[in-house]
C-alpha cells in the first residue's frame, strides 16, 4: 500500500515545485485534478490533448522526480438540469478519459452527478427521505430516466480509452453517497464503476468504515485519506446536517480534519487492515481540506500519520507447525 497525494492541493504552487514538495516528503503517487470541481493549474487537460511534447514535457517532470501518475480526478455533475452545465462537465469527463488514454492512467476518480426532480429542472435535487411519497417518485424517475442510461454510455466512452475503473467519490448532495447508492449504479452498469473511498463524508453520515469496507469488497477503487470531526455539542443540538459554512468551525456539527485529527490511530489502523483483507492494496491518497491548518502543515501531518499505520505488502498465507 503506497500513499499519494491529491495535487489540488497545491494548485497555487508552480507544476515543478508543487512536485518537489511532494517528492521531498517520500509520497510516491499523485492523483491530479483535470477538469470541473477540481480543475488544476498542473493540468491543462485541452492543450495537453492536442501537444505530444507538451505531454511528454509534462510526464517527463513526473518520472524524474521518481513520482507515479496514479489517478485523474475530474470530480463534477453532468447529470445537472442546467444543459450547459451538464454538458461541461460531461466534456470534462470525456476529456479526461482521452487524457487517460494517451498518458497511460487507468484510474478515474469522479462524482456520480445529480439531477434535478423532473426534465425541466433548473436545480440537482437529492432525495434524502421516503415520505411524502413524491420523494420516492423523483429518485425512481432520477435512476431510470437519468443516472443508469448516462453512466452507461460515459462507462462505454472510458472502457474504450483504457481506463479500467472509474471511482465514485461517495459524496452527499450527490445520487451515489453511500455503499448502497454506489453498488445499486455498479450493478446496473458494470464493474468498471466502484468506489472512492472517503472516510470524511461517511463518518458524519454515521458510517463505520470497517464495515463500509467489508460492504465494498471488490468494488473500492480509490481511497482518499481524509478525516473528519464531529463536534458532540453542535451535534447534540442541531443533528449532522449542517449547511453553515465551513468556516464557521465552532458553530459546525463536523468539519473536515487532517488524517489522525478526526479519529485516532486505532480507528485507522483498522481502515487500513480492512482495505487490506477486502483486497485494495493500492494508493491513499491525502486529500488535505483541513481549515485549522495551513496546506503545508496539514500535509506533512498527514503524511507522517499514515506513515504510521500503513502496512507494506500483505504476507502470503501461514502454516503452523
Amino acid at each position: 500500500m503506497k500513499i499519494g497525494v491529491f495535487t489540488v492541493l497545491f494548485g497555487g504552487l508552480p507544476f515543478e515545485e508543487a512536485l518537489d514538495k511532494i517528492a521531498a516528503a517520500g509520497v510516491p503517487c499523485l492523483e491530479i485534478g483535470t477538469a470541473n470541481y477540481p480543475a488544476s493549474q498542473h493540468c491543462d487537460t485541452p492543450k495537453l490533448l492536442k501537444d505530444e511534447g507538451l505531454r511528454r514535457k509534462f510526464m517527463a517532470a513526473i518520472n524524474s522526480r521518481n513520482l507515479e501518475l496514479n489517478t485523474l480526478s475530474c470530480h463534477g455533475n453532468p447529470l445537472h438540469p442546467n444543459r450547459a452545465f451538464a454538458r461541461a462537465h460531461d466534456l470534462g469527463f470525456r476529456q479526461t478519459c482521452d487524457l487517460a488514454s494517451k498518458l497511460g492512467v487507468k484510474k478515474i476518480v469522479a462524482f456520480s452527478g445529480c439531477p434535478g426532480d423532473h426534465p425541466g429542472a433548473k436545480y440537482p435535487n437529492w432525495v434524502t427521505c421516503a415520505w411524502p411519497p413524491d420523494y420516492l417518485k423523483i429518485l425512481d424517475w432520477q435512476w431510470e430516466k437519468v443516472v443508469i442510461p448516462y453512466w452507461k454510455e460515459a462507462a462505454a466512452y472510458a472502457k474504450k480509452r483504457g481506463v479500467t475503473k472509474i471511482a465514485f467519490e461517495m459524496h452527499p448532495g450527490f445520487v451515489v453517497y453511500n455503499p448502497e447508492t454506489c453498488l445499486r449504479l455498479r450493478n446496473a452498469v458494470g464493474p468498471i464503476l466502484g468506489a472512492n473511498l472517503d472516510p470524511s463524508h461517511l463518518f458524519w453520515q454515521g458510517m463505520d468504515i470497517p464495515s463500509v469496507i467489508r460492504e465494498l469488497k471488490g468494488a473500492i477503487h480509490h481511497f482518499h485519506a481524509k478525516d473528519c470531526r464531529i463536534d458532540p455539542l453542535n451535534t447534540g443540538k442541531n443533528g449532522v446536517l449542517d449547511t453553515k459554512s465551513y468556516g464557521d468551525e465552532s458553530k459546525r456539527s463536523w468539519i473536515f480534519r487532517t488524517v489522525g485529527y478526526g479519529h485516532d490511530a486505532l480507528v485507522w489502523k483498522d481502515i487500513v487492515s480492512n482495505l487490506i483483507m477486502a483486497g485494495y492494496n493500492d494508493v491513499l491518497s491525502i486529500e488535505h481540506e483541513d481549515s485549522l491548518m495551513s496546506l503545508d502543515e496539514g500535509f506533512l501531518k498527514g503524511v507522517d500519520f499514515l506513515k504510521s499505520v500503513v502496512i507494506g505488502e500483505k504476507m502470503g498465507k501461514m502454516h503452523w507447525a
